[in-house]
């Protein structure tokens, strides 16, 4: 079974990756918009996500990974809502920028491009390896 690749965003002054280190393993709760929440319904225990911060920032600065799938968001009183819980992997040796993957023709169809407000994202197995390879390098603009 292969593994899917997603994008989490957080707000840095609300959850930030150093959080999520902090605890070892965090509840990705409070998504309240339906494509998201459903993307949090497809993800699969080892599936790994790029940890972007929002707002503040704007770039993707880790990986984590799913520990736990399949919850009901606990913030949720209704049930309706779903969760995961995320496990860091590791931080990327440099942040890649939205700027800099808006400015790349490479990942004009990545949801976080098309979808900018989508919280929780796709992120194509092509994708995953450009942005990782982009982490390694840094950008000579």
């Amino acid at each position: 079974m292969s593994k899917s690749y997603w994008l989490m965003k957080s707000e840095p002054d609300a959850y930030s990756w150093d959080h999520l280190v902090a605890e070892g393993e965090g509840t990705w709760d409070g998504v309240r918009n339906h494509r998201a929440a459903n993307n949090l319904r497809a993800m699969k225990v080892g599936d790994e996500a790029f940890f972007y911060h929002s707002n503040i920032g704007k770039e993707i600065v880790g990986i984590a990974k799913i520990s736990q799938a399949g919850l009901t968001d606990p913030s949720d009183p209704e049930g309706k809502w779903a969760a995961v819980k995320v496990q860091p992997v590791k931080k990327l040796k440099r942040a890649v920028t939205l700027k800099e993957m808006k400015a790349d023709p490479a990942l004009a169809e990545m949801e976080l491009i098309k979808l900018s407000r989508l919280s929780v994202a796709v992120v194509t197995p092509e994708e995953w390896t450009y942005i990782l390879d982009l982490a390694k390098h840094v950008p000579t603009a």
